[in-house]
């Protein structure tokens, strides 16, 4: 049995104080508690909640202190994600770094929250990434989970786990639980939704297994949530199918059908054309609200939001 243990943190997250030393007290209770655990697994922007403000180049001082705390444990760590300066723009990142302290890869948000997340830049390649004896693991973050392209593209790329670090402290957390859900039944794979607490969501974290069944969905309060990943039952249930029924990705790849809706010149996607500008609802001119200068601009003195998240109060 190919198994691996990974512990979701759901972590209180402050919004106006660095978090990273709160993070470094969780994974050493862990591995004293749960000695066991091979990876630790944070919320989007635990280190320093949804502040812009605090972008930094990778490498950098907040990046090297969670590899020293991934070496001081030995354990795989996927720290939610930060915000990386890079290129003059800011990405929502996450960086995946191994036993031995080292980035491996670094993962950047493909759909920020648009319209309330301003000013982030989206990136444009996948990640996946093999724990050796293990197996693969794909990340997505946050909004990137309601594009279902997404999961399937990390799935064709043999994902057989997808970490997804998530920021969400609005109301459609409840729908959010069932994307959850679905992806890893299409994608017959396992799915950690980890959110954080206090100004990094309302929690509610879910984990859910190839099958589609809830491992375990947690409360609105910080919550340490390990479990055990069976390899041999995703490639199990890939090769006889879910609950030894649905072959969803067999037949994904044996599709005669194409989806033109996928080549922007096809024309298919002429609606979506008709939706009018990314905007927030009653935003500058549909709402009419200007100054004497135009629009009303937004106010600069308040951080960025990120994921599926309010300004902070």
């Amino acid at each position: 049995m190919k198994r691996f243990a990974i512990a979701g943190i759901q972590m209180p997250v402050s919004a106006f104080e660095e978090n990273i030393t709160r993070m470094g007290h969780y994974v050493a209770h862990v591995k004293h508690r749960f000695p066991w655990v091979d990876m630790v697994l944070f919320s989007e922007l635990a280190a320093y909640g949804p502040n812009p403000l605090r972008a930094e180049t990778m490498p950098g001082e907040a990046e090297e202190r969670l590899c020293r705390i991934a070496a001081r444990h030995g354990v795989w760590l996927i720290p939610g994600s930060l915000f990386e300066q890079r290129d003059g723009c800011i990405f929502n990142t996450s960086p995946v770094i191994n036993p031995q302290g080292e980035v491996i890869a670094r993962f950047s948000k493909l759909f920020p929250f648009l319209p309330y997340e301003k000013g982030i830049t989206a990136g444009d390649r996948f990640v996946v990434f093999d724990v050796p004896g293990a197996g693969r693991f794909g990340i997505s973050i946050c909004y990137d989970m309601w594009f279902p392209e997404t999961t399937r593209t990390l799935a064709a790329m043999g994902a057989e786990v997808i970490l997804h670090p998530t920021m969400t402290d609005t109301i459609d957390r409840e729908v959010e639980l069932a994307i959850a859900c679905a992806s890893a039944a299409t994608n017959q794979l396992y799915f950690l939704d980890i959110n954080g607490v206090g100004d990094g969501g309302t929690g509610r974290s879910i984990v859910v297994d190839p099958s589609g069944h809830v491992l375990h969905q947690a409360g609105s309060g910080a919550e340490i949530i390990p479990v055990e990943v069976d390899f041999d039952k995703v490639r199990r249930e890939r090769e006889r199918g879910l609950r030894g029924l649905g072959q969803p990705l067999k037949s994904f790849r044996d599709r005669r059908c194409e989806f033109p809706v996928y080549q922007r010149d096809s024309g298919v996607d002429g609606f979506l054309h008709t939706l009018g500008p990314l905007v927030k609802p009653g935003d500058h001119d549909q709402s009419g609200l200007s100054g004497p200068g135009g629009p009303v601009p937004d106010n600069p003195a308040l951080p960025a939001t990120s994921g599926n998240e309010q300004d902070p109060q």
